[in-house]
């Protein structure tokens, strides 16, 4: 038997998650590595000419003696390791997974109509066109005079990503706001390496084989903007985790969640970034981290947004929406829906210790099933995962019911859910 349209969407996506995670995963963790390198190098009396520092290290029984050279050594080495598709990589499944999601369910995932009616395309052109902009403007930014004035530059780069969260909720969903505006970063983090840091890697590897002597300025451009990476990465994790917790993108101040969380990036980094550069242990800077962990539990609860029962059923479905609420069997699956799921898929659950619904998924009208039709298909009627346990003892043929009702609208849906 062939897997249907949907099952196989659904494990595409898995997959690309998948080495989505494992590709940041390592890009991550070679570039954490190599700051706490740099941070760490001492200084030497043996050390050879051209030499910055050294570090002695021992990891899986063996000791490793590392040297680096603040330009370039005197001679090209035999052996050059690159470090560069970690980043490519993880930028590329991350594409992946954003067309897969937001793309094609775009109508799901993407446009809100309630705060733009945009057609599929024009959301698209939207997505993808903020990711080209946003890194022009900051390679703008980068070259410009503000370049040799690093501070100035860090506080400008952080105005910018808010402002950008801000016109990101303007006319996406709250989900969508959030996993943009960590596309937007990590697309600046990626064309750094791909195009400022690696081809100035190159020219000084050009000038050893030449035999000329590198210009240092090539080293210092591709240390700002490893440095902007460094404190980049950490925001850019929670942002990609957000839409996993509606209490982050369902917030009408969703933005300045994101906001407190750049600066959160900064301070925990800044703790580690000192203490491997031996300079101590910048114990406040936690202090600081949980006042805006507080600031950001404070703004999730005094801003979620959702639609009110009216307003629910108030709002135009899409045609692909419609097509769910008028196929056979729709009444049932309704009913079956709002008796075993509204208890806690609800503008105000009831269900003891749910405070908010789970994902943000509301179930409690016929618009809200129709709305959410492919989840229920998933979540419910291919698969036991909803309700959690079977605790309001959902029945197999409801759940045949489901995937009856599902399938009689075909899974060709697929693009509009």
């Amino acid at each position: 038997m062939i897997p249907d349209t949907v099952i196989m969407w659904e494990w595409l996506a898995f997959a690309i998650r998948w080495l989505h995670v494992i590709t940041a995963i390592a890009w991550i963790g070679s570039s954490f590595y190599f700051i706490a390198l740099d941070l760490g190098l001492q200084k030497a009396p043996d050390l050879p000419a051209g030499a910055h520092g050294e570090e002695w290290q021992v990891h899986g029984g063996g000791f490793y003696h590392i040297r680096k050279y603040l330009v370039a050594p005197e001679r090209m080495p035999e052996h050059l390791t690159w470090f560069k598709w970690e980043s490519y990589s993880t930028w590329l499944s991350g594409a992946a997974l954003l067309a897969v999601t937001y793309w094609a369910g775009a109508n799901l995932f993407l446009i809100d109509p309630a705060k733009a009616d945009l057609a599929v395309w024009q959301a698209v052109a939207i997505s993808a066109g903020s990711l080209a902009v946003g890194w022009l403007i900051y390679d703008t930014l980068c070259k410009s005079p503000l370049g040799e004035r690093p501070t100035a530059l860090m506080l400008l780069l952080f105005v910018a990503l808010v402002a950008m969260g801000w016109a990101y909720d303007q006319v996406f969903t709250g989900r969508a706001a959030l996993l943009h505006l960590g596309a937007f970063t990590a697309t600046i983090m990626t064309a750094n390496v791909f195009l400022i840091i690696m081809p100035n890697q190159r020219i000084v590897v050009a000038d050893l084989k030449a035999g000329r002597a590198p210009d240092p300025k090539y080293g210092k451009i591709a240390k700002l903007r490893s440095t902007h990476n460094n404190y980049l990465t950490l925001p850019v994790v929670f942002l990609m985790l957000s839409n996993h917790y509606p209490l982050a993108f369902a917030s009408q101040w969703n933005w300045l969640i994101a906001a407190l969380i750049f600066l959160m990036g900064v301070t925990i980094r800044h703790f580690f970034n000192t203490m491997h550069a031996r300079k101590g242990y910048r114990w406040w800077t936690w202090a600081v981290t949980v006042m805006l962990f507080l600031g950001v539990m404070w703004l999730s609860s005094a801003g979620l947004t959702q639609d009110s029962y009216e307003e629910s059923e108030a709002r135009a479905l899409t045609p692909v929406e419609t097509r769910f609420a008028e196929a056979p069997g729709f009444e049932e699956v309704t009913q079956t829906v709002i008796g075993r799921c509204s208890m806690c898929h609800a503008r105000e659950p009831v269900w003891d210790g749910i405070h908010h619904a789970p994902k943000g998924v509301i179930l409690e009208t016929p618009a809200d099933v129709a709305r959410a039709a492919r989840e229920i298909y998933v979540q419910a009627g291919l698969t036991g995962a909803m309700p959690p346990a079977n605790l309001t003892s959902m029945t197999l043929e409801e759940r045949r019911a489901i995937i009856a009702w599902f399938r009689q609208v075909g899974a060709f849906g697929l693009a509009g859910m």
